[in-house]
């Protein structure tokens, strides 16, 4: 199981988020892992590890999430997770960014999130925050930056600088992208989010034009500290900022152009 060790913020708040924990549901079947938080998803936010688990079969989780959080049968849900290698184009991608070179054993599916073609694969963490943006600000600019400031924190503290890059989307180390988000909403309920390359292999995004952008390069947590780090730790990490972020953004009327 992971714990969210948090840092205190604002008394006021603290009790907003204390009982968010991860519980870890890997290797569960996914109406197992559907009905679980389905039944148990009542605090604030409700994060859930389920190890690696099919694309498809998460987007279906998804989509059943989202469904019951707009209907306030249950609480914002966080899933922290990987996949196996699959290439995935968002409502706007360009097909000529597949490039003929990709391997032919990886499947490509079109989905229904915005943004361009990305490549989801083992030792890419990957997070879908299942939030009703209602609670906090109808602006999808606002919660796109709030996830890339969280990711950008997450990577200071394992003392890696990143940053954004003007009018891209993603979080950068230098000039290579790290982080890539891409997100649906429905009745200001978030689904898809973003995916963190911690050890990925990168060779596989030989295959495509990463997010249709040909002039920057690709890098990993891995790569650039030259040692492994466990998606549970990055995960732990990811819901603390997260948390932080989304309750400093209304503290301070944060805003993001």
């Amino acid at each position: 199981m992971l714990k969210s060790t948090l840092r205190k913020i604002n008394s006021q708040h603290l009790g907003f988020y204390q009982t968010c924990k991860s519980i870890d549901l890997s290797g569960k079947s996914l109406s197992i892992i559907s009905d679980f938080i389905l039944a148990n998803s009542k605090s604030n936010l409700n994060s859930y590890w389920l190890g690696r688990i099919d694309y498809c079969e998460a987007w279906k989780l998804q989509k059943v999430i989202q469904k019951n959080v707009i209907n306030k049968k249950i609480n914002d849900v966080i899933l922290f997770l990987e996949h196996d290698s699959i290439y995935t184009l968002g409502k706007n991608a360009d097909l000529n960014n597949l490039l003929p070179a990709r391997p032919k054993d990886i499947d490509v599916i079109q989905t229904d999130r915005g943004g361009e073609i990305t490549y989801h694969g083992p030792g890419q963490l990957v997070g879908y925050p299942i939030i009703d943006l209602k609670k906090y600000r109808r602006s999808i600019t606002w919660f796109m930056r709030s996830l890339e400031q969280s990711i950008i924190e997450m990577l200071n503290e394992i003392n890696i600088s990143s940053s954004r890059k003007e009018g891209l989307t993603g979080v950068w180390v230098n000039d290579h992208k790290i982080a890539a988000l891409g997100v649906r909403l429905s009745r200001w309920v978030s689904m898809h989010g973003f995916a963190i390359n911690i050890h990925t292999d990168l060779s596989q995004y030989r295959g495509m034009i990463p997010c249709g952008i040909s002039d920057f390069g690709l890098t990993s947590i891995a790569k650039i500290k030259g040692k492994d780090y466990s998606l549970l730790y990055i995960a732990d990490l990811m819901l603390k900022n997260i948390q932080e972020t989304l309750i400093l953004d209304i503290e301070k009327k944060v805003e993001y152009v």
